[in-house]
């Protein structure tokens, strides 16, 4: 029987045997090739490793599985459009281990949980829908239509639709995403939280707020005629590593790199580029020209210092600065801005940074000569209680220098995972507009409901209150991607029935209701036959930019089926009035598409322009100086400065990634451009901090957290000295989630603070038999 109690929610404590080297200096290069190469040839077939690197991200391949980052619009590398890490998840998915209904025979639930993430992700692709049955110990087989009679079944039994939770994961293609909110409100929900709540939430209300538009507003091409790029709060040599080429393209036509983070990162110092013979025999090309080591939390402080000092110039000099005939003609509420700032003491602001006042000041003279700018970031802006407030900053500075409308400037939020953005065009929201609402009744004959659904820390919440009772979810690894994990564990197995849509094994299989129930899916790299004809999905980029997936491998079992046709089965398994012909439209995904032509604004001839080199752009209001917001102008917006003030016994700890790492997915357990190897339970830290609190690198220590009275550990980390400004930790998440409070979230766009975690440090309860822990300083 199955004992709910001794099932591991979090990562289990393993002896790790830790060494560390000095960080890299440089990124990609032949490194990264060999990286790369040692992933692929433990995983798949020297044939299928060279069929399917030479068809992702060309033209008429698939898009990678791993980040966001758009592809060139006019041509594609015949050497491989691919980087380190979008190799590791083509491995990751086009494996040639298997995890079916013998693997599940063999290990219990129990057994499996006390696996690492790294170990049940590296165990193979599943093959078969598995059940596991209330009480029982292990996952046994089920036939399809089985599977979909009993979800259906549970769904329709429950007091009223608000009790079901349909979760989403990026990497959903567009098809699927909007078949899948179709189904769910026409089921009569709009519980529909996915994986931006928890990333770019804080971007999309902010952006929406002050531009008109959710998303970023800059193209590629932008990135090469640009005088200045400021990159903020991102790693993009391990979470967005193509976008090191934009930038050495950037750099070679003159650009100049303002890196802003509290740690130093390799991507950000030099990039070798294995797609050139200088990436392989040169030194490589200097990337950041400034690098400002920001506090955690500080980083409207740290722009509003920045601010002050171009008001000053602008004071001194005026019209030198800014950009006044774009402030008159196109923003609102400038005077009432200026006038806030006036109220500001830089010394102070840059105090509170973290920063010195002489780097600040560097920054603002070549913000000052910079005539186009573009801004990026990601989760180490957005995962703050003023998470939103930190992006309406950036977007004050872009707005003063009139840098927003035109060629080579704007905005650049950097997304994760590869259709984040476009399952939301494709109305995956738990808070949808009623104009998309009145389409949705107007072209498929049913009222859907106008109420607002779950965000995920809500849907978390009301699991854990038993107000939801089925959760299902189309993608992703739910348990180890949301905050407060035990919290969020005991909310999963509150429910009567969990359901996972997977391509392989992860801890969500594992933490589940009482019933449940795995939904095996083919993987962006397969071919999806319909009619015996040969389909393609379409997806959505960072910067808007819709083009087609196509998949070139043979299934990795007969038994998956495909996104839409499990959606398309569910529905009518679920819903027995709906006048929505389902199983038609998955017999063509051509059908789908013309669907979302006749509701979403935008996609005017989709099946057409799809179909075209490249595919298409969206329309983007900020892009073209149109601002689609209540004032009909961009807005500038007054931010307060936070209060950063802790204990003397307190740190600000931040969650980060590993270089062998995609979201949740453990690729490895190097993290080889910090110097990190064989070791993920690691707590990066200030050597003066280690030595006040009379510790040493290597030591092991427990994180505690409390946080409105309750208390939370995350046990058994080792001290790693690290260039990281004082008072400041950083660790791997998943590992460290379970310390992110479920009610600590960004104002108004209810991200989890992932980035802002304030923790104590108290010698490890747990301690290893060994030190296990070797320096390699000084080596690379």
């Amino acid at each position: 029987m199955r004992d709910k109690t001794k099932l591991c929610a979090t990562t289990p404590l393993e002896v790790e045997n830790l060494r560390i080297s000095s960080p890299k200096q440089t990124a990609a290069g032949a490194t990264a090739v060999l990286s790369s190469v040692k992933h692929l040839y433990n995983e798949l077939s020297l044939r299928k490793c060279t069929k399917t690197l030479f068809s992702v991200n060309q033209m008429s391949g698939f898009d990678c599985p791993g980040c966001a980052w758009p592809d060139p619009d006019d041509h594609r590398s015949s050497i491989g459009e691919f980087c380190e890490n979008g190799a590791k998840a083509i491995a990751e998915e086009a494996t040639n281990k298997r995890v079916g209904p013998d693997f599940f025979a063999r290990y219990s639930v129990e057994e499996l949980s006390g696996w690492s993430d790294y170990r049940l992700g590296k165990s193979g692709r599943l093959t078969h829908p598995m059940i596991l049955h209330p009480g029982k110990s292990h996952y046994e087989k089920i036939s399809w239509d089985e599977a979909f009679q009993k979800i259906g079944a549970q769904l329709n039994n429950l007091d009223n639709p608000d009790e079901a939770v349909f979760y989403t994961s990026g990497r959903t293609s567009n098809e699927a995403a909007f078949l899948y909110q179709l189904f769910v409100r026409n089921y009569g929900t709009n519980n529909l939280p996915d994986c931006s709540n928890m990333c770019h939430e804080s971007s999309g209300v902010a952006l929406t707020e002050t531009l008109g538009i959710g998303k970023g507003s800059v193209k590629l091409e932008d990135f090469y005629i640009t005088d200045l790029i400021i990159i903020i709060g991102q790693n993009p040599g391990t979470n967005h590593p193509r976008m090191l080429s934009s930038l050495q393209i950037a750099k070679k036509n003159g650009a100049q790199i303002i890196a802003i983070n509290p740690m130093p990162e390799t991507g950000l110092i030099k990039f070798k580029n294995p797609q050139n013979l200088g990436g392989w025999l040169g030194s490589g090309t200097s990337l950041s020209d400034l690098f400002l080591p920001v506090r955690v939390g500080a980083d409207v402080p740290l722009i509003k210092a920045i601010l002050c000092l171009l008001l000053e110039e602008e004071e001194t000099n005026p019209g030198s600065i800014f950009d006044h005939e774009f402030i008159e003609n196109h923003t609102s509420g400038y005077t009432d801005f200026i006038e806030s700032l006036k109220n500001e003491n830089l010394y102070e602001l840059a105090e509170l940074s973290g920063v010195e006042l002489e780097l600040i000041e560097e920054a603002a003279n070549k913000i000052k000569q910079a005539k186009r700018m573009i801004i990026c970031w990601a989760m180490g802006l957005t995962q703050h209680k003023n998470g939103v407030q930190n992006i309406r900053e950036v977007v004050n500075l872009l707005l003063l220098k009139g840098c927003m409308g035109k060629p080579g400037s704007g905005t650049c939020p950097t997304r994760g995972h590869s259709n984040v953005q476009g399952d939301r065009t494709m109305g995956i929201w738990e808070k949808p507009q009623d104009t998309f609402l009145d389409r949705i009744k107007e072209n498929f004959g049913f009222e859907p409901p106008r109420h607002h659904g779950y965000d995920t820390i809500a849907a978390i919440k009301a699991m854990f209150e038993k107000k939801a009772k089925v959760f299902f979810a189309m993608g992703g690894n739910f348990l180890s991607a949301t905050p407060d994990t035990n919290y969020t564990a005991k909310a999963l197995q509150n429910c009567d029935l969990t359901v996972q849509v997977s391509t392989k094994l992860n801890r969500s299989h594992l933490i589940t209701g009482k019933t449940g129930i795995i939904l095996p899916c083919l993987g962006r790299t397969e071919i999806d036959l319909q009619s015996n004809k040969a389909q393609f999905v379409s997806v959505e980029n960072s910067m808007g930019i819709v083009h087609t997936s196509r998949g070139q491998l043979k299934p990795a079992s007969k038994h998956l089926l495909s996104e839409p046709v499990i959606i398309a089965t569910l529905a009518e398994a679920t819903l027995k009035d709906s006048q929505v012909p389902w199983k038609w439209l998955v017999e063509d995904y051509d059908r789908i598409r013309d669907i979302i032509e006749q509701t979403i604004p935008g996609f005017d001839n989709y099946n057409q322009r799809v179909r075209n080199e490249g595919g298409f752009y969206l329309p983007n209001g900020a892009r073209d100086g149109h601002y689609h917001t209540q004032t009909g102008k961009a807005n500038f917006t007054i931010n307060p400065v936070p209060d950063l003030k802790i204990d003397a016994d307190e740190f600000i700890m931040m969650t980060i990634r590993s270089h062998d790492q995609f979201n949740t997915t453990i690729y490895g357990l190097d993290d080889r451009y910090r110097g990190i190897y064989q070791a993920r339970r690691v707590v990066l830290m200030n050597k003066k901090d280690i030595k006040k609190i009379k510790c040493e690198a290597g030591d092991e220590v427990d994180l505690i957290g409390y946080y409105e009275g309750e208390k939370r550990i995350a046990p058994k980390f080792k001290i790693v000295e690290y260039p990281i400004p004082e008072k400041c930790l950083a660790t791997y998440f998943p590992e460290a989630n379970v310390l992110v409070p479920i009610n600590s979230y960004a104002d108004r766009s209810y991200t989890p603070t992932s980035k802002y975690v304030v923790v104590k440090l108290e010698a490890s309860k747990y301690p290893s038999k060994s030190r296990n822990h070797t320096s390699l300083m000084g080596k690379s």
